[in-house]
């Protein structure tokens, strides 16, 4: 089997030559060649048409966003962007996300070497999702403008959506929220990220949805027209009562199926909680977390729905919830919003 063929694109000879240490130390992969910059990776990649790009947020003579949105519109590959953990990064990465990079990882803090090599399983693993991918560039034309919104009509008020993603879901989890009504049913998201960056992923969905998008925290109760997102690595987000109403209980237990938070934590809890009031949905992602929550969920009473393998990024999670049943029907992202709606007892059309 040829192994993945990498590009590593930092302005840090530090970084490059850790980069080229870590990926040359996995039998599958090699780095075909480094960049200090965009413009010489721009020379680099006709050269060695390498399967994946490595890419540091922050990068001189060209801004690595403008880069990426160049390099997706013209030659669309698979991008794992390489970040320090800072509020102006967070915020950058969360647009490269947007513009198709596949997936990130974060710069350790403090001993770059030694947090490096630690964070050598991680990066390896990112690249080889990356390279499996089918990555999604934004049309050139896609500004983020505001698309036309479903206009909902609800049956009851007890009706949630629970969504669950991970590579690939930051962009999916926004197509799928931006068409929704400011009155739609509301909304729990476990997304795979880690710490520090579900604030600007929050901070930009509130900006340019109808809902109103927040960070959960514990105790926060849940009403229409708003959507929980869980906390990155921070804690498992569950549904729970008090009383009459739903509410959010954040745990900060053990991972599960290696991720905190999981998707299979908040999907059990909205089957023993919300039962045939929940609508369900497992979005992009690798991996199996989701999967027999959403089974869960479905024996339950409640209406299931996956990411169909053609708009995916990484159809993982999606596949195993259809293999072991856990929903009976594949559906286009284009499609999941006004599918969702409908199930929640909103009847949505396009207004």
């Amino acid at each position: 089997m040829s192994k993945i063929r990498v590009l590593c694109v930092d302005d840090s000879a530090l970084v490059r030559g850790l980069m080229k240490e870590i990926i040359n130390g996995q039998p599958d992969m090699e780095v075909v060649a480094v960049a200090p910059d965009p413009l010489v990776a721009r020379e680099l990649i006709k050269q060695h048409n390498p399967d994946v790009l490595t890419l540091d947020v922050e990068m001189p003579r060209m801004d690595g966003l403008d880069f990426l949105e160049r390099l997706m519109r013209l030659r669309p590959m698979p991008v794992v962007m390489v970040s320090s953990l800072t509020e102006r990064n967070s915020e950058v990465t969360i647009r490269a996300l947007e513009l198709g990079a596949v997936d990130f990882v974060t710069k350790p803090k403090l001993g770059l070497r030694d947090g490096l090599v630690e964070y050598s399983d991680l990066i390896a693993e990112k690249i080889r999702v990356a390279a499996k991918s089918r990555p999604k560039p934004r049309p050139a034309t896609d500004k983020g403008d505001t698309p036309r919104r479903l206009s909902p009509v609800f049956s009851t008020t007890e009706k949630l959506i629970a969504i669950g993603a991970s590579t690939g879901g930051t962009e999916a989890i926004r197509q799928v929220l931006m068409p929704m009504p400011a009155n739609s049913p509301a909304i729990l998201i476990t997304q795979h990220m880690p710490a520090g960056f579900t604030r600007s992923f929050v901070q930009r969905l509130d900006n340019i949805c109808a809902v109103s998008v927040h960070e959960a925290q514990d105790g926060d109760r849940i009403l229409p027209g708003h959507v929980y997102l869980a906390p990155g690595g921070v804690a498992h987000m569950k549904l729970a009562r008090s009383g009459a109403n739903y509410v959010i209980h954040l745990e900060e237990t053990e991972p599960v199926n290696r991720h905190r938070p999981s998707v299979d934590v908040l999907f059990h809890s909205v089957a023993e909680v919300a039962g045939k009031n929940a609508v369900g949905a497992l979005l992009t992602g690798m991996g199996k977390d989701g999967a027999q929550g959403m089974l869960a969920m479905k024996q339950a009473g409640a209406t299931t729905f996956a990411q169909d393998e053609a708009s995916c990024v990484v159809f993982g999670m999606p596949r195993e919830a259809l293999l072991i049943g856990a929903t009976d029907q594949a559906v286009p992202l284009s499609q999941m919003s006004e599918t969702l709606l409908g199930s929640a007892g909103a009847y949505g059309h396009r207004v």
